[in-house]
């Protein structure tokens, strides 16, 4: 061994010291009509096929009933009156109830129901393009029932049709699922043919009205509920300190995670957080995203998340690794789109850019020699600092990136955040074993003291100038937040990243957005965001474009 690992840090002073590093931080069911008017001569119906003392089929024939009396009063579908409320919530709960009860042993197979001397025969819409194939999801929870934690505007279409939250988890549990599986919003429909009757299950992401009872009506669709059923556990603020801290304290294990089912009609969106953060840094963005109709057609949502302690280019290394599984499960997937906030943006950048050992000896000259010496090509050090930039890449958004560094991970905050970071024990050993003394006094300034994230913010960073050399061969766009402080925008900040660091000549738009250094979900970036994605996909978009660099530039003069 070549160096001493620090001690773990007593979890009474991570959080003495989380209030000044928080400035380094970025960013069975119940009745969906409730509290809305019934239609009344559906009323009684509608109780006893809510109730849990009434057998299963009985209940099941019960919102068939419901249903079937309401259908002829839906109209044209865009107004809530109470025999639409009424129709939606039987459809709802009809698919809810016959998924879930008892094991779901009626589920997917055509049945004959009887309520009040009327037998209905019930069969589900297999898949197609927008309708989802019925065992898809393991169960269905109501729009209506999830709290929105972090959400404060929904995006919701009135319509007609139950609209659920589909939930795919599944054991052993897929690749790239989230621990609580994955979601999608979907809308039930009944349709009539006398007493035959047919269940749909239809995707409102991929068409926003469905021919229901004949005429073509819009869908009830609550596209914000998927994104809060991934509720946060505790405080996200100090859940981020403690994670970047120490990665055992990290709420989910390094991975890239689908927040819906896997469309390859759609682009991957892939979202990379920053220091101190987790991946609910963006539920507030792509909630704003998802307002546009355009972007939920032409682009599913992805998230790298990552304890953010560990040396920035080893977390690179590890979104690279993920890509790539993602490329080797869906080798057809279209090219993607990739956003990093602050950190997370230099991750990003790790991944458009090629970096070769010729770059490291000019740099580090001795040093970067003996470790290339030293240790193998496909050793975990060397695939860390030597990468090919990934060509499936196609556009990437940075915000907030401090590409050449941030002088708060130079001063006192940030010298208390280095002392704290504890590493994983294989890291730590992986890199005690290939770094000496010598090496860890060029790379961090101190033969005692292994790379972290925050010593790969100081400005002095050897590897910033590195990455900075390398032109990036994709198109990339700039959002950089200021603070509104007079002055010119070139001596500007954000209040973690200035200006001068966050800028890049060659952006093909800058946008100045007015906040701090947490600016993921304001409603300017999101209007930037959405612009950009809809210039990739070559639509026009009705925000007002960024400023080009030049106009940047020219301000900042």
């Amino acid at each position: 061994m070549k160096g001493k690992s620090s001690r773990t840090p007593i979890r009474l002073r991570l959080i003495a010291a989380g209030t000044c590093l928080v400035f380094l931080a970025g960013c069975a069911t119940t009745p969906q009509t409730a509290g809305r008017l019934q239609y009344g001569p559906a009323a009684n119906t509608l109780r006893e096929a809510r109730s849990p003392n009434v057998p299963t089929e009985k209940r099941a024939a019960d919102y068939l009933q419901v249903a079937a009396m309401t259908a002829p009063l839906l109209g044209d579908g865009a107004q809530q009156t109470p025999a639409v409320d009424t129709y939606n919530a039987a459809c709802g709960e009809l698919a809810i109830l016959l998924r879930d009860s008892e094991g779901g042993r009626l589920w997917n197979h055509p049945l004959t129901l009887t309520a009040d001397n009327k037998t209905y025969h019930l069969r589900l819409e297999h898949a197609g393009n927008a309708v989802w194939a019925p065992n898809y999801f393991t169960t269905f929870v109501g729009a209506d029932q999830i709290k929105e934690k972090l959400i404060r505007t929904e995006n919701i279409q009135h319509g007609v049709g139950g609209a659920l939250v589909g939930v795919r988890k599944v054991d052993p549990p897929e690749k790239f699922a989230p621990r609580r599986g994955i979601t999608a919003p979907v809308t039930a429909t009944l349709d009539f043919n006398g007493t035959d009757a047919k269940l749909a299950l239809r995707r409102p992401t991929k068409q926003l009205t469905g021919n229901v009872e004949g005429k073509t009506r819009p869908l009830a669709a609550n596209f914000s509920a998927p994104l809060s059923y991934f509720q946060p556990p505790g405080n996200l603020t100090f859940m981020g300190l403690f994670g970047g801290f120490n990665a055992s304290d990290y709420p989910a294990p390094t991975g890239l995670y689908f927040l819906q089912p896997y469309d390859p009609d759609r682009i991957p969106l892939v979202f990379v957080h920053g220091l101190f953060s987790t991946p609910w840094t963006w539920v507030k963005t792509i909630n704003g995203l998802q307002a546009d109709p355009e972007i939920r057609k032409h682009y599913q949502f992805w998230i790298f998340a990552y304890p953010t302690g560990n040396p920035i280019l080893y977390s690179a290394l590890r979104l690279r690794e993920e890509l790539a599984k993602a490329d080797q499960l869906y080798p057809n997937h279209k090219p993607y789109v990739v956003v990093g906030h602050s950190m997370g943006g230099m991750l990003t950048h790790d991944q458009v850019v090629t970096v070769n050992e010729g770059m490291w000896d000019k740099a580090l000259g001795q040093s970067a020699r003996s470790i290339f010496k030293e240790n193998s090509g496909n050793s975990l050090i060397v695939r860390a600092v030597t990468f090919r930039a990934n060509p499936r890449i196609k556009r990437v958004v940075f915000i907030c990136t401090p590409h050449r560094g941030s002088d708060l991970a130079s001063n006192g905050i940030g010298k208390i955040g280095i002392s704290l970071i504890t590493l994983p024990a294989r890291l730590t050993a992986v890199m005690l074993d290939s770094l000496t003394s010598a090496d860890l006094t060029q790379i961090t300034g101190s033969s005692k003291r292994l790379p972290n994230s925050i010593t790969g913010l100081k400005p002095t960073s050897p590897a910033l100038p590195v990455i900075n050399s390398v032109p990036i061969g994709v198109p990339y766009h700039s959002i950089i937040g200021n603070r509104g402080r007079p002055g010119p925008l070139a001596d500007s900040s954000d209040g973690v990243v200035a200006y001068w660091s966050s800028h890049l000549n060659g952006a093909k738009s800058e946008c100045i957005v007015p906040g701090p250094h947490g600016s993921c979900e304001l409603p300017q970036t999101i209007a930037e965001l959405d612009r950009i994605l809809r210039l990739h996909l070559g639509i026009r978009s009705t925000s007002k474009p960024a400023a080009t660099v030049a106009q940047a530039s020219s301000v900042a003069q």
